[in-house]
């Protein structure tokens, strides 16, 4: 099937605006073609994953598109970055590594991006609107985005991202279209306590049990007794992008596509219903914890982003306490929010408990970790995931409370009782 075009397109694949134009949308159409999309869309903004340095691949494309004359047409955010460019010297991030990130880094500013580094943007005034066709990288974004604000985007991957960006358009296909957006699947929480529904350690939790039935098909969640908060529904998300690939999940009564759950599946039946029961719950609660015995290295917050809600629920647990000298403890967060952060006051606290802050990265996608850093915990389904793959570290899994007790107490310990 060959894709529609406008005569925009058509010029833009001529080469009648610039080779860089021409290029991104020699790169779109093909692969357009590829997903049989009848035509393209208008997009309004994008979110681009390709600006994290993973090797000198990545590094090329940047700086051929930026010496191309490469510049974005809709406004455009960045996600996480190869390297903290204001503190990457007081971590294990080799100087090479560092100077070629940075070059990567330049190149998307170049093209006109916001340097917001952030897997989080809309913690910023990039947040779009219901509705909004647009296109995200970053699988935690994306399902954030269509779930919890109904926007529109499909799963962008490195590379097309920024062809997307300074072309304005994207093949109509997947989650972009109303068809793809109905919910397949039904889990219904029916023994749940409600004092676990109101608490943060459920989320994480839920959604990486959820992620690993549902796969790529599109959940719906019904039986919330309390409307979960954002961060919540971030925990949730991410997770499930993670252990499985959800880009869109419904919420009935709590996300804007799931008023009721008629509305959620169009007027449809699930495919399959499937009850969330506690056994279930604690087994995935088991699997993300990969850490044997008590031994701590370092505590990690922030996957996704620390939102400035999270630094306001951290502060008061922090205050008067004392971090154990061998345990690090680490806040990741864009660096928007942690200016923010300091102007509320609410990062003296974590000074003072001797944590830090890392802006534009992610231990994920740096090696900041030293060879001793062996042991990390975390409250982060999508850190507990992804570690032992990718940077082959144990990980522990607990509360934000059980981190921070944690990082106190020098070893790894939590609190079961939630859970039994």
């Amino acid at each position: 099937m060959s894709t529609s075009l406008t005569d925009h397109d058509r010029a833009l694949l001529a080469g009648e605006h610039g080779e860089a134009p021409r290029m991104a949308m020699s790169i779109l159409t093909r692969m357009a073609e590829v997903q049989g999309a009848e035509a393209l869309l208008d997009i309004t903004q994008a979110h681009i994953d390709s600006a994290l340095y993973m090797g000198d691949a990545t590094l090329e494309y940047a700086e051929r598109l930026a010496g191309l004359g490469a510049h974005v047409v809709v406004p455009t955010t960045l996600n996480v970055a190869g390297v903290d460019p204001h503190d990457w010297e007081r971590w294990a991030v080799p100087p090479e590594w560092a100077a070629k990130a940075r070059r990567q880094m330049e190149a998307y500013q170049g093209m006109g991006c916001t340097p917001s580094w952030t897997c989080a943007p809309y913690q910023t005034e990039a947040r779009p609107e219901f509705g909004q066709q647009i296109a995200w990288g970053e699988s935690s974004a994306i399902v954030f985005a269509n779930s919890v604000l109904g926007a529109r985007t499909e799963r962008y991957p490195d590379l097309l991202d920024i062809c997307a960006a300074i072309t304005g358009r994207v093949p109509a296909v997947g989650l972009h279209l109303d068809e793809n957006r109905r919910g397949r699947v039904l889990f219904r929480l029916g023994d749940i306590p409600s004092s676990l529904q109101r608490d943060d350690a459920l989320y994480p939790v839920l959604g990486h049990w959820i992620g690993s039935v549902a796969g790529h098909r599109v959940p719906v969640l019904d039986g919330f007794e309390a409307a979960p908060t954002e961060d919540q529904l971030k925990a949730m998300g991410a997770a499930m992008a993670s252990s499985g690939a959800v880009a869109l999940f419904h919420a009935v009564g709590v996300t804007p596509e799931a008023p009721t759950l008629d509305a959620a599946f169009h007027g449809g039946r699930p495919s399959e219903v499937i009850a969330v029961t506690m056994d279930l719950l604690r087994s995935a609660r088991a699997d993300l914890h990969t850490a044997g015995g008590d031994a701590l290295d370092m505590v990690v917050l922030g996957s996704p982003h620390f939102s400035l809600e999270e630094f306001r629920t951290l502060a008061p647990l922090l205050e008067g306490a004392e971090r154990h000298p061998d345990v690090r403890f680490l806040v990741t967060c864009g660096r928007a929010v942690k200016l923010i952060a300091e102007k509320a006051g609410l990062l003296g606290p974590l000074e003072r408990f001797g944590g830090e802050v890392t802006v534009d990265t992610c231990i994920l996608t740096t090696p900041m970790l030293a060879a001793e850093t062996r042991v990390l915990m975390t409250n982060s389904a999508k850190y507990a995931y992804y570690t032992p793959g990718l940077l082959r570290r144990a990980m522990a899994f607990g509360s934000t409370v059980d981190c921070v007790r944690s990082a106190i107490e020098g070893r790894v310990t939590r609190d079961d009782s939630a859970w039994t």
